[in-house]
């Protein structure tokens, strides 16, 4: 079984609770809103990356990231981009299984026909009462589950 570590909108902050949950994950993802360079270069220490740009992505280091990403794992072909407003459904490759994204901070999974769409929420500041999370999704026998994972109990 292969596990997928998803994180977005770290907005600059990549949590130690953040680190703890991703560790031993063979992909990581994120959703865009990175925040700077070194959440990139930290979350690659850990396994492969796989990183979109979101909208409060600027600079010089943000400009090589792209707006979206592929990768496929363990049979499973994924489809990254933070806004999930920019997606045209009708225009992913017909093996895709699942669409990671972003920039809600809304944590949430929803399957839709073949397609798992994933929303890890926000990882980095608290926004509103939301809640601090990140996600896996595990790939085995090319078939692919997502679990939303609470880092910081709200109180």
């Amino acid at each position: 079984m292969l596990r997928i570590g998803v994180i977005s909108d770290t907005h600059g902050l990549l949590r130690p609770e953040a680190l703890d949950f991703l560790a031993g994950s063979d992909f990581l993802v994120h959703g865009g809103d990175i925040g700077n360079a070194d959440i990139l270069a930290r979350l690659a220490a850990i396994a492969p990356l796989t990183v979109v740009r979101g909208n409060n992505d600027k600079g010089d280091w943000a400009a090589a990231v792209p707006a979206s990403a592929v990768l496929e794992a363990g049979g499973v072909r994924l489809y990254a981009l933070h806004d999930i407003a920019d997606l045209d459904a009708a225009a992913l490759p017909a093996d895709t299984r699942v669409v990671v994204y972003g920039h809600s901070h809304k944590p949430l999974t929803e399957q839709r026909g073949p397609v798992l769409y994933l929303n890890p929420g926000s990882a980095g500041p608290r926004r509103f009462s939301l809640p601090v999370t990140a996600a896996e999704v595990l790939v085995e026998a090319g078939q692919a589950r997502a679990c939303i994972v609470e880092l910081i109990p709200r109180g």
